[in-house]
């Protein structure tokens, strides 16, 4: 799931992601600001952009949600969206490089988490960036010799 948040009067655009596995449970998500875009579709679209950067490296296969219906509109088709020509570019650059790619369509109900993470990303007044696992992960202690 991926969310872009934008206010007028914020100084920043803010982005969230959140990749479930099979079973619905949260893998990793991703918080991130960026000084404030243009429109709350440019944040839309630079919230998926990173949401595909950060997960080519775990997987080729990826489904991605969201709740803006215009996103998925531009991804059928970007012809008809010329005023963002520049950033459609890249997401079809990206695209290239999943085996399985596909967006769809949740309303904002199923989009809370990455929708708060963007909303709290754009509230703040200095730049974050992050990325994390929902649980902690445990690595094994080598054995002694």
């Amino acid at each position: 799931m991926v969310d872009g948040s934008l206010t007028s009067t914020a100084q920043y655009s803010g982005m969230g992601w959140v990749s479930k596995d099979t079973m619905g449970k949260i893998q990793l998500m991703g918080s991130r600001n960026l000084r404030r875009r243009e429109t709350a579709l440019h944040s839309e679209l630079e919230a998926l952009q990173w949401a595909m950067e950060s997960m080519i490296q775990h997987s080729t296969c990826q489904r991605f949600g969201t709740d803006c219906k215009d996103l998925i509109a531009m991804m059928e088709q970007p012809q008809a969206w010329p005023n963002f020509s520049t950033e459609l570019e890249i997401i079809q650059t990206l695209r290239l490089c999943f085996s399985d790619f596909k967006i769809i369509y949740f309303p904002r109900t199923h989009n809370e988490i990455a929708d708060s993470l963007a909303r709290n990303a754009r509230s703040l007044h200095r730049p974050l960036c992050f990325i994390g696992c929902s649980i902690p992960i445990w690595l094994p202690i080598p054995p002694q010799i």
